[in-house]
């Protein structure tokens, strides 16, 4: 149970066991230790004060008072009562230094190994890795060692663990996740792997595994971190239950400020918007600013756009951007326009696709189209036109690309009488040929041409076009008036008819 990080369970455990063992009483005070109950955990290793395990726990309370220094001394004093083929007492003192702060990791390093002098030792395999960890440049023979451990006994879970650990400090995420499981089938009741393995499957983006492993985890152990919990609910997008869970610790008297950003963010990913401006809020005014990430600012911006609160979202985007350090801020200025999108706010989303073009010119396709789109939503065509030619400049091949120009230059020569939108929509249907999947944008880009052609008096192609937006919608109104047009007896001309609704937009 200490081994697995169940200190309570191993408390209830050991404490009975602690009135006759030594080894039991070292663990029972190990394990108040750990739940942070120094001055208990040293009056339990008091009971026992010669004995050299319990006074190298007496080493431990003492590090972790603060007083390195007298840690070492004591530790120094516990390795010293070592006999020459007695190697317990070097680990019980190494212990006190790898598992504390302050103390001389090297120290512990030359005990372990004069321990592994005398007895080939799992344990001291492990213990050693674990030092090696603490000094710089020492994680090949961390590796080393808990290899050493595995390589004879593929069942020691606790190795499998640590080889884990070390894959994923390097973000090595596959091979971590390889080594979590191996650590989970080396012992399935372990409940550190599974922890590992939620961890392990968040960062690399696999958050239903990452679930069902935090579950799996908080089942086994009774040192859970709720809280982690909470986290990975959040992550894969269960958000009620991620709710649920941040209110029933808060209600308990753990908060931290992350809490409310979990219920904030939550809550707003649920459409309750009062209640998620109300918990982001405090989030934002208790959370460390240098822990604030630019995907942090981002969505408070987007709470404050469900709220109707516009310029309070402007000012956290450029918190935002302000905060993102990387070399290329492609996807923040992308996540911004995306929010002003999805609200609505067509000539703000358009503003930051162009910025996003503009100083990122081999962005995705979809980034050049939005950037073109959105000016046009909003009725800007004068800025509409320079972002879809700039968008058919960069990518010919796409289709849309055409269209789009055709589009903006059919929205500024509405009634169809200069025909600047031709030239791009009768190249664009030369690109897509019969292309069924787009008959509306098809349609539209005919009727541009169909009132063009009425304009110009040209009976042939207003027949062409007629002919071909049949095709599409036989009732398509504009297609019906210059039909009658069409009906008109030999000689007769456009004034003699009623003037067609106009199609350019």
């Amino acid at each position: 149970m200490y081994k697995y990080e169940c200190y309570t369970k191993a408390q209830q455990i050991l404490t009975p066991l602690a009135a006759t063992s030594t080894t039991a009483n070292y663990y029972l005070g190990l394990s108040l230790l750990e739940l942070g109950k120094i001055p208990e955990a040293r009056a339990v290793f008091a009971k026992y004060a010669d004995d050299a395990a319990n006074l190298a726990g007496t080493a431990r309370t003492t590090f972790y008072q603060g007083h390195p220094d007298v840690g070492m001394q004591i530790a120094q004093n516990v390795a010293a009562k070592a006999k020459k083929k007695e190697w317990e007492q070097l680990k019980y003192a190494a212990d006190a230094i790898t598992y504390s702060d302050g103390g001389n990791y090297q120290v512990a390093v030359d005990w372990y190994k004069k321990a592994l002098s005398i007895t080939d030792n799992a344990d001291l395999h492990i213990a050693l890795g674990d030092a090696y960890l603490h000094i710089l440049g020492g994680g090949g023979e961390a590796m080393n060692n808990y290899e050493n451990v595995t390589g004879k006994d593929p069942k020691n879970s606790l190795a499998f663990s640590r080889i884990g650990a070390l894959w994923y400090a390097s973000k090595n995420y596959g091979l971590a996740l390889e080594s979590y499981e191996k650590a989970k089938e080396a012992d399935p009741t372990n409940p550190l792997p599974y922890r590992d393995l939620a961890r392990a499957y968040s960062r690399s983006g696999n958050f239903d595994k990452a679930l069902e492993n935090v579950q799996q985890y908080v089942k086994l152990s009774c040192e859970a971190d709720e809280a982690e919990y909470m986290d990975i609910l959040f992550l894969s997008k269960h958000y009620k239950d991620a709710i649920n869970k941040a209110n029933e610790l808060i209600n308990k008297g753990i908060v931290k400020p992350r809490f409310y950003g979990v219920l904030g963010f939550s809550e707003y990913e649920v459409g309750d918007s009062v209640n998620s401006l109300k918990h982001a809020r405090i989030y934002f005014m208790e959370m460390d600013p240098k822990k604030l990430t630019p995907g942090d600012y981002i969505t408070f911006s987007k709470i404050f756009l469900m709220n109707h609160l516009n310029d309070s979202a402007d000012q956290y985007f450029a918190q935002a951007v302000k905060s993102d350090t990387a070399s290329n801020k492609s996807d923040t200025y992308r996540m911004i326009a995306e929010a002003f999108r999805v609200a609505h706010d067509w000539s703000k989303s358009a503003y930051w696709y162009y910025k996003l073009v503009s100083e990122y010119p081999e962005t995705q396709p979809v980034d050049y189209y939005y950037a073109a789109v959105m000016y046009y939503y909003a009725k800007d065509y004068t800025n509409a036109a320079p972002a879809a030619e700039k968008f058919e400049t960069k990518y010919p091949d796409q289709s849309s690309s055409t269209y789009w120009r055709g589009r903006v230059a059919a929205a500024i020569d509405s009634e169809a009488t200069q025909g600047t939108a031709v030239p791009f929509y009768t190249k664009w249907l030369d690109k897509i040929g019969t292309n069924t999947d787009k008959k509306n944008d098809m349609k539209i880009a005919y009727e541009y041409l169909l009132l063009y052609a009425y304009n110009k008096e040209d009976k042939e192609g207003m027949k062409k076009y007629v002919d071909l937006i049949n095709t599409i919608d036989p009732n398509d109104v504009l297609k019906k008036q210059i039909e009658e047009v069409l009906k008109q007896p030999k000689g007769g001309t456009k004034t003699q008819s009623k003037t067609p609704a106009k199609k350019g937009k």
